[in-house]
Parts: C-alpha cells; sequence; structure tokens
C-alpha cells in the first residue's frame, strides 16, 4: 500500500490511556490524566463501531500505548475485523526486545510512528525524565526500521530541539529513516505553563527549511504538521494536515473529529483572509495565537498584526478572538 492510499483511508484514531513510561518535560499530559484509560473491552466496541461507518485504518496511542498488554490482542482484532491499515504510534522503548515489535507486525501491525524527541542523548534523557532511556529508544528504533514496514520520525520542535533539527535529520537518514513528521511543541494541559518551551515559528524556520533541504539529499519524506503554509512560503508542499481526511478520535473522555482537536489549528486570523491557502490550511493553532499573536502571519502577508500574545499564552487571551475558530 502506498502512502498515498494510506492517507485516503477513513482514520479511526484511538488514544487507549494517557499513562507512559516516560515523562517529558514538554508533554501536555497531566498526572490526572494518566489514571484515565479506554478498557479493552471499550476499545473493541470502538473498533466495532469504527467498522459499521467506514473507517478502514486504526491508529493505536496514547499515552504510550505499549505499555497496555492488550496491545497485540487489540491489534490482531483490528485486522480480523477488516482494518486494511494497522499503526501504532510509540516511543520505541519497548521495541529495543525485538520480539515485542516482532508480535505486533505477527498481529497486523503495518505502520509504525516512533517519536524520538531528539537525537542527542543528553537532551533525550533530560527531556523524557529517565536516565538511560536513549539507548533503548535507539535499538527500537532500529528494530522498527528492520521490520520493513513504513517508520515514521515523529521529531518535536522546542526552543531546545529546534536549533539541533539539521543533526537530527542527518542522525535519522544514517539509521534509514525515511519519513519524517515534525510537530510543534503545544502549550495546553500538562505544558501550559511552559511557555518557554514554544518558539517562534519563523524562529524555527531557518532549522526547518534547512533540515528539509537535508532530508531532500537523502529522498526522504518530511512533514510539518502546525507550522502554516504561509510562512513555510516555498516549502508549503510540506505542510500536513493530519485532520483534512476523514478522521474520528477516541479517547477516554470523549469521542470527536480530529479537525476539532485542541491540537489542531483552529484560528484563521484576518491576515487568513484572501490567501490562496486559505481554503485548505486549518488554521493557527488557539495557544499559538494566545502566546504570540498573527503578528508573523500578518507580515508574512504583508499586513499588519491585529492580535498580541501574552507572556503566559493563557486561555484568557484566547477570549477576543473566539470568532475567528472554524
Amino acid at each position: 500500500m502506498t502512502d498515498a492510499e494510506r492517507l485516503a483511508l477513513p482514520l479511526l484514531d484511538v488514544i487507549m490511556g494517557y499513562d507512559c513510561n516516560l515523562a517529558c518535560d514538554y508533554c501536555t499530559i497531566t498526572p490526572a490524566m494518566r489514571t484515565r484509560a479506554l478498557t479493552a473491552p471499550a476499545i473493541d466496541r470502538e473498533l466495532q463501531q469504527g467498522r459499521r461507518e467506514g473507517y478502514a485504518r486504526v491508529s493505536f496511542t496514547g499515552g504510550e500505548p505499549t505499555i497496555r498488554p492488550e496491545l497485540v490482542a487489540l491489534v490482531r482484532r483490528a485486522r480480523a475485523l477488516g482494518y486494511a491499515a494497522i499503526k501504532v504510534q510509540s516511543n520505541g522503548l519497548a521495541f529495543a526486545h525485538a520480539p515485542n515489535l516482532a508480535r505486533l507486525v505477527e498481529a497486523g501491525c503495518d505502520e509504525l510512528h516512533v517519536s524520538i524527541h531528539t537525537h542527542d542523548p543528553v537532551a533525550y534523557d533530560r527531556m523524557v525524565r529517565r536516565e538511560g532511556a536513549h539507548p533503548a529508544m535507539v535499538a527500537g528504533l532500529r528494530h522498527a526500521i528492520a521490520a520493513a514496514i513504513p517508520v515514521t520520525a515523529d521529531v518535536i520542535l522546542t526552543t531546545e530541539t529546534a536549533p539541533r533539527l539539521a543533526e537530527a535529520i542527518a542522525w535519522l537518514a544514517d539509521l534509514g529513516v525515511r519519513r519524517i513528521d515534525l510537530w510543534f511543541v503545544s502549550l495546553t494541559d500538562g505544558n501550559a505553563g511552559n511557555v518557554a518551551s514554544m518558539p517562534r515559528m519563523t524562529e524555527a524556520l531557518p532549522q526547518v527549511r534547512a533540515a528539509i533541504a537535508l532530508a531532500a539529499t537523502h529522498a526522504m519524506r518530511v512533514r510539518s504538521l502546525h507550522i502554516p503554509r504561509c510562512l513555510l512560503g516555498d516549502l508549503h508542499a510540506h505542510a500536513f494536515d493530519p485532520g483534512a481526511g476523514r478522521v474520528k478520535v477516541v479517547t477516554p473522555e470523549a469521542t470527536f473529529a480530529l479537525s476539532h482537536s485542541k491540537l489542531a489549528g483552529q484560528v484563521h486570523v484576518p491576515a487568513c483572509e484572501g490567501c490562496l491557502h486559505r481554503a485548505i490550511c486549518p488554521g493557527v493553532r488557539t495557544d499559538y495565537v494566545a502566546r504570540y499573536g498573527d503578528g508573523e502571519i500578518a507580515a508574512a502577508r504583508g499586513q499588519a498584526a491585529t492580535m498580541t500574545g501574552s507572556a503566559t499564552g493563557s486561555i484568557a487571551t484566547r477570549l477576543p478572538i473566539a470568532s475567528t475558530f472554524r
């Protein structure tokens, strides 16, 4: 199955629970959220309902799905129900023990996303708050690549990781990774107060451009999930909106379309009007506008800013722009 064929399939995104074997310093999951999870029977019911509604692809994520002992059985169940594509999104630590990954693949998993956070060993262990975790992540990633199924490395863009982005791409290329997704850090829930973790998009753009240029020399696919097309400029084809297709998210608390997630673009600022990309661009995340306003987007469109951010990026700063939500 090609990437295009896979993406065309309606996706059921199952957040099994919020618990994790890491505690990343930028994570949006709060301690209270870590106690919430879907039971295996509840997930089975959602899988059945998803097939009745025409979903043909499923993603198991979290938190960290590999800490759930039912994961292999649920992957096998999804395959038996007729899901044509089955993805597991993980931090990869469990895959350091190769049989763990082999069981998932045998059960029917045919796509992996592995969050590397950053390639630097010291920075990685500090970010995930677990000493010695980096070797396990690397071993897990190597085993994933050897499994001969599509593997995407998820790379987070924070004020700490963005300056080393090109180095991370080079490191991934040497390992054999050919698919990269760039995630822009979010100031929501557990990370709401960590405003220093979020750089301005225009500050990260030179590193993003360098990384994309380097990736092209290795025939690597790079997708940017949160930087709008107007800021990417001539690299706008690398913008990727996961919620553009039919995607239903199932969480321990609620079920909703991915396009309605707080981690998706929701705000079209005044400068968006008349943009060539307006019809397909989901806009900017609310947490980003709350932090930095719309000055960067306005400048890219040759216009004046109409919104200013705040030092805290708090929810309160979003209220005046509520009418721009989709």
